[in-house]
């Protein structure tokens, strides 16, 4: 009985390294993209500066929103996305420039403190 138990938690720990694994290798590979992408010049989404400026990719995904609200895009494109079922919608994505975008990050500041600190460090480095 004991053996069985112990095989139990050798792949219970096995599957939550690959998830580690899988979920470092996904961030990696988001800052990589965006910081291809923010490297051409051309205006980018607000998330995509965020993580190319080295916040994670779920926290820019949580504050992108909020941090371009009230800011007058440089640009803007149109994308779909899925809703339910085989529905698609064309939305409208606001693009904004490195110096837009500097400006907003030397300014905003959410109100959860850990993640204020985070933004006023990525403000320093952009500065």
């Amino acid at each position: 009985m004991r053996k069985s138990s112990t095989r139990r938690e050798h792949r219970a720990n096995r599957r939550a390294l690959r998830a580690t694994l899988r979920r470092r290798t996904a961030g990696t590979r988001a800052t990589q993209r965006a910081v291809r992408a923010v490297a051409t010049g051309t205006p980018q989404p607000a998330r995509t500066r965020l993580v190319a400026a080295g916040l994670d990719d779920a926290t820019a995904r949580r504050f992108a929103p909020a941090f371009s609200r009230g800011l007058v895009a440089d640009d803007v494109r149109e994308t779909t996305v899925k809703l339910k079922g085989r529905v698609r919608k064309a939305v409208a994505v606001k693009l904004y420039a490195a110096r837009t975008f500097a400006a907003r990050l030397a300014t905003y500041r959410p109100k959860d403190v850990v993640v204020a600190a985070r933004f006023e460090a990525l403000a320093g480095v952009a500065a």
